[in-house]
């Protein structure tokens, strides 16, 4: 008999018992953390020293009217108080502190900048809509439009309020079950429907909405915020800059001095100081009382956090290029006494001149070799003037002439093929002109979705010069491109990391640390603090503080390294209402999170299983693409909504989409396609003729591989005659109607803007 080696029978029930008690106690020990970090998020959120909830009402229709309803939430919220001073009020009774905001109806930009502070997104109908209206939808094309973009922006906790509804306990049963119908497709399933009415209405919203458990968006929970409350300029010292006083509650994190923050509207800014201020809203009645005897117009300032200039992150937003820095070459001792020896050994040549040239004119006049020199002294006896070869001469003023031409006409090109060409100014051009441009951008927009990226060889300028800066690719996919080659002169004013993602695992760490520790320079989430945002344009902070203005002022603390400049890559979608085309490296406005910037994007093809990405001229309907700029470092997931300026009119929705990923690294490639057609086809051989007009331009480009629209390929042979025919080999026989294409690339940069932070 076999003797039986080894480990025993029962080792291995013992092993894999074990390991499940492993996983169960893995297991149990995460169910544990996420329900203490739940209940440590209700507990910030729900009690009295959280933050008051926001509610934004939002219209959908012009007959539903927002300001009574606000009016009525905010007196009953306050306990029947009809002097409302603030949008935001303590109900003792609920043990719960509001802020309510009203969304402007037609203004989308205002409607937008108010979501992103949502606690509760309350969407108001009005019943009078479901049997008045033409179509019997509460939601009008205004509320259509303005849905689409919030649920790109990033949709917090939902709720409908119903308005208009009849006294009749039926008919109002059977209103409010059509508008749940309606407006249920458009809206998250979690989102709750109240009738607006009556004060028990009232009651049995504020029950439901103190126990809600509110989500927000992930890229708001990334970063803390202020709403302002009240918003005021402190002069500076210098001219044309103040410190910008927001007062507000923090919400989301906490916030440090040393951090640097963002304004919307205005840009990135250091703080100067923070104050923590006596809360002006408690919710129990004691502490209300007791500021009610205190002084009104006396602020408390409870504590107040300075600064450490040795941490306090400096506002680094373009890196400063060095023009030494490049590489250079010396001559060594032995090359500069080489050039010495032989401009001693140099002949001097007399040089026949006009009469009455100066000495000034007498420099400017070059010989080409000393050697003609002499030849004209031989050739003109007489001394009449200065003797120079026609010949050369002629030709220097046609490569002259030529090299012009060349530079002129390869401006025209790119400003045609890329599209980055801007309109002229509107006050120099006429009606006419305007329409004919207008007219001229939609035809291109139109034959670059049926011909991409086809261009005809200039007649005038010879295809060598003209495509210079392009090569041919034996693969797209496979063949390699040095990301550092021929880098622009932008590159050297941004910052590019080793590995993001490592990066934004440590700038998120940090974050993490910074809420658990209690720091002396750390304002805690949830207190009433004031904000000094130090050298921020008065012409800027007056606009913001301006009392006509509607809209809180949100200031925003950025992460680490979010205020300096990269190359971002968003994924981005036409929006469905937008119908004009959209070319590369036209100016326009960007929402990413809480920032808006002015950027000029390069389109480019979402390619997944290669490094490189071929550049579209136009963002055309119907799929995604790539836009590509320069602009303000995020980390992702951020939304993007990208906005048009039209003179005169407010900005329109042009396209959504979210952040990709920050690589300066990433290869675009813009393609040209050379087309040509077969003369004369024998088998395998074709003469191809009107891809170039010059022999020596064959001969330049032939090691580029051809092909054919019919799935040929092929090579050029030989030049054939005088005006850029060619003789061409292919693998199959080619048909007389087929189109023969040679396919060059050059790398693309987006454009960089005339400035970043679009002025409010």
């Amino acid at each position: 008999d076999k003797v039986r080696s080894g480990k025993p029978a029962g080792s291995h029930r013992a092993a894999v018992k074990g390991a499940r008690a492993a996983r169960l106690q893995h297991s149990k020990a995460i169910r544990d953390q996420k329900r203490a970090a739940l209940l440590k998020e209700k507990r910030s959120s729900n009690g009295s020293s959280s933050a008051p909830r926001v509610i934004v009402l939002c219209g959908l229709s012009s007959s539903a009217n927002v300001g009574p309803l606000a009016e009525d939430l905010l007196i009953f919220a306050a306990g029947g108080d009809e002097k409302l001073t603030s949008n935001t009020v303590a109900s003792p009774a609920y043990k719960l502190r509001t802020t309510v905001l009203q969304a402007p109806y037609g203004d989308l930009t205002s409607c937008m900048e108010l979501a992103k502070v949502a606690d509760l997104l309350a969407f108001v109908v009005s019943a009078n809509s479901l049997y008045n209206s033409d179509s019997g939808n509460p939601i009008d094309e205004f509320g259509s439009q303005c849905l689409s973009v919030l649920r790109a922006v990033g949709l917090p906790s939902t709720a409908v309020f119903i308005r208009d509804l009849p006294s009749d306990t039926k008919s109002k049963q059977e209103l409010k079950k059509a508008a749940v119908s309606f407006l249920s497709p458009e809206l998250p399933e979690d989102c709750r429907f109240y009738a607006a009415e009556t004060k028990d209405d009232l009651h049995m919203f504020m029950r439901l909405f103190k126990e809600q458990h509110l989500s927000s968006p992930h890229w708001r929970n990334q970063r803390p915020y202020v709403m302002s409350e009240e918003a005021c300029i402190k002069p500076g010292d210098s001219m044309g800059l103040c410190t910008l006083l927001v007062s507000g509650y923090l919400r989301a994190h906490n916030l440090s001095v040393n951090q640097l923050v963002h304004v919307s509207g205005a840009g990135d800014f250091q703080l100067g100081q923070i104050d923590i201020l006596k809360d002006p809203c408690p919710v129990s009645e004691r502490k209300n009382s007791d500021v009610m005897d205190s002084d009104d117009n006396q602020i408390q300032i409870i504590d107040t956090f300075v600064p450490d200039p040795l941490n306090q992150e400096p506002l680094l937003v373009e890196n400063i290029p060095d023009p030494l820095a490049g590489e250079q070459t010396w001559p060594t001792e032995a090359e500069m006494e080489e050039a010495y020896e032989s401009n001693k050994q140099r002949k001097v040549v007399k040089r026949k001149l006009p009469r009455g040239t100066s000495e000034y004119q007498a420099a400017w006049i070059v010989d080409d070799t000393d050697d003609e020199g002499d030849d004209s002294q031989n050739d003109n006896p007489d001394g009449a003037g200065m003797v120079i070869d026609e010949k050369d001469h002629s030709e220097h003023d046609s490569d002259s002439s030529d090299i012009d031409a060349v530079s002129h006409f390869t401006e025209k090109f790119d400003q045609e093929t890329i599209g980055g060409s801007e309109m002229g100014d509107d006050e120099n051009l006429t009606k006419e002109q305007i329409e004919e441009d207008i007219k001229r951008i939609k035809e291109s927009n139109a034959d670059d979705e049926e011909f991409p990226d086809e261009v005809e060889t200039p007649l005038d300028v010879p295809a060598r010069k003209r495509f210079a800066k392009y090569r041919g690719l034996k693969s797209f996919r496979t063949s390699s491109w040095d990301p550092k080659e021929s880098l622009p002169p932008e590159y050297a004013r941004i910052f590019a990391f080793d590995k993001f993602t490592r990066t934004q695992k440590h700038v998120l760490a940090k974050r993490a640390e910074l809420d658990e520790e209690s720091s002396k320079d750390c304002a805690r989430i949830g207190s009433y603090v004031m904000l000094h945002v130090k050298n921020v344009p008065t012409d800027v902070a007056s606009k913001l503080c301006h009392p006509s203005r509607r809209l809180p002022v949100v200031v925003s603390g950025l992460l680490e390294h979010e205020s300096k400049i990269s190359v971002l890559h968003f994924s981005i979608k036409k929006h469905d209402s937008y119908e004009a085309p959209i070319r590369s490296k036209e100016p326009l406005i960007f929402n990413v999170g809480f920032r808006q910037f002015t950027a000029r994007p390069l389109f480019s093809s979402d390619n997944i299983n290669c490094n490189k990405h071929k550049m579209e001229r136009f963002l055309h309907h119907g799929r995604f693409s790539i836009a590509s700029v320069y602009a303000p470092i995020s980390f992702p997931p951020v939304p993007l909504i990208v906005l048009k300026n039209i003179d005169g009119q407010q900005p329109v929705i042009a396209a959504v989409g979210t952040l990709k990923s920050v690589d300066p690294d990433q290869i675009i490639l813009k393609k040209i396609v050379l087309t040509g057609y077969p003369q004369r086809v024998s088998k395998l051989k074709a003469m191809v003729r009107y891809m170039f007009h010059h022999p020596e331009d064959v001969r330049w480009f032939k090691p580029v591989e051809l092909w054919t629209k019919h799935g040929k390929r092929g090579r050029i042979k030989e030049t054939v005659g005088t005006h850029g025919s060619m003789k061409c080999i292919f693998n199959s026989s080619v048909q007389q109607h087929d189109t023969v294409c040679m396919s060059l690339f050059k790398r693309a940069f987006p454009k960089w803007p005339a400035q970043f932070y679009h002025q409010i």
